[in-house]
């Protein structure tokens, strides 16, 4: 089974919380990885998502502690969208 990764930066403007981290977290740029599996035994290539993964803190922190959360990626995607409004 074949394995993708992307990551991306993730700016927020205000402090959130996502249920699948111990504390809000501070506005800032935050990395985002997310991993996709191969669909096998379909005639096209297709890809779905298996975790959806958070860094913390932001990356404009200076600390020696980071910690790698896994969040739910709908969850994600509404707090992005709440902090663009």
């Amino acid at each position: 089974m074949a394995v993708r990764t992307t990551e991306s930066l993730v700016t927020f403007r205000r402090p959130f919380l996502l249920s699948g981290l111990e504390e809000r977290q501070a506005a800032g740029t935050y990395r985002v990885v997310i991993d996709e599996a191969e669909i096998e035994g379909i005639s096209f290539l297709a890809w779905q998502r298996v975790a959806t993964m958070i860094h913390v803190p932001a990356v404009t922190v200076k600390t020696g502690t980071r910690q790698v959360f896994q969040v739910d990626a709908d969850e994600l995607a509404e707090a992005i969208s709440a902090d663009a409004r």
